[in-house]
């Protein structure tokens, strides 16, 4: 008699131990299962290693991703500030250029730079949609103002020498009040402390108590430095370009004739001689012999 094949038997128990299952497999059905099981783990091993590689180049294309976004944000606030800064050295220029136009208008057209500043200026910088362009856009923009830096730099040297050459010219101008004090009598026609009649006054009456310093108020060479039957005590000083300063009235007198004096420098001592009313310093400004008005000279 032919012996039947050898099976294998899996028993199945209940938690509580009262139930059992006996489940007869045949060595063909047990390898079956045990292939499929088997199976069953690589497949599920193959898939969990595909699903964590995927999730771990997910999790470091994630933090690329952030790490470029963090690094687009400081490029655009480094843009931002570069707009910002090319902006404000615009209107830094554009205001030197009213300053210059400030200076030399009152010398004439033909006194200022004779060569035209380049413009500044075009398209304004580039959005991130458009940032390729943004490289060549910010050079081009550093060109124009390159240019206009170097224009205005040679203006500035046209200024400086210009102001080196009137500055002689300037510091000569009698722009200081020779003595402080109200103004009793203005330059100009007035009523006559003599007559009732208008006369021309040629220059100001500071008020003034006899003894009161009198300063020069600008560099120059005394002219004229004695008695006049209107003026009294009497000062003239040449300073140069046909400008000449007339202090009348006078005490005493501190410097002579021929006498280089400095801008500050004590010439003399306001009083009430000649014809005068009351004691006060006049004081005059003339220019090639005729009086004007000493307001207009006046700065400091």
């Amino acid at each position: 008699m032919k012996a039947s094949p050898r099976r294998f038997n899996l028993f199945v128990f209940t938690s509580d131990g009262r139930h059992i299952v006996r489940l007869s497999l045949s060595r063909w059905a047990a390898w079956t299962a045990l292939g499929s099981v088997v199976s069953a783990v690589l497949v599920g091993t193959f898939l969990l290693g595909a699903l964590s590689g995927d999730y771990l180049t997910l999790k470091r294309e994630r933090a690329s991703a952030a790490f470029l976004f963090s690094r687009l944000a400081d490029q655009q606030a480094v843009l931002d500030r570069y707009r910002r800064g090319m902006a404000e050295v615009r209107a830094e220029i554009e205001t030197w250029r009213d300053i210059y136009a400030k200076i030399w208008e009152p010398f004439g057209p033909e006194a200022g730079p004779r060569r035209p500043t380049a413009g500044i200026g075009g398209r304004t910088m580039p959005t991130p949609a458009d940032s390729g362009q943004w490289g060549l856009d910010a050079l081009q923009e550093l060109a124009r103002l390159s240019r206009t830096v170097d224009d205005e730099g040679q203006n500035l040297r046209s200024l400086e020498s210009f102001l080196a050459r009137a500055s002689k010219a300037i510091a000569a101008l009698p722009s200081r009040w020779p003595l402080q004090g109200s103004v009793n009598s203005e330059f100009g026609n007035r009523r006559s402390p003599w007559a009732p009649n208008l006369e021309f006054h040629g220059g100001i009456d500071i008020a003034a108590a006899v003894g009161s310093p009198v300063h020069a108020p600008a560099p120059g060479v005394v002219i004229f430095a004695s008695r006049h039957p209107e003026f009294g005590l009497l000062l003239l000083i040449d300073h140069g370009q046909a400008i000449t300063s007339l202090y009348g009235h006078l005490s005493r007198l501190n410097v002579v004739v021929n006498q280089r004096v400095e801008r500050g420098s004590l010439l003399a001592w306001s009083g009430n001689t000649g014809r005068s009313s009351g004691p006060h310093l006049h004081y005059e400004i003339q220019v090639n012999g005729q009086p004007v008005n000493p307001h207009t000279y006046f700065w400091e």
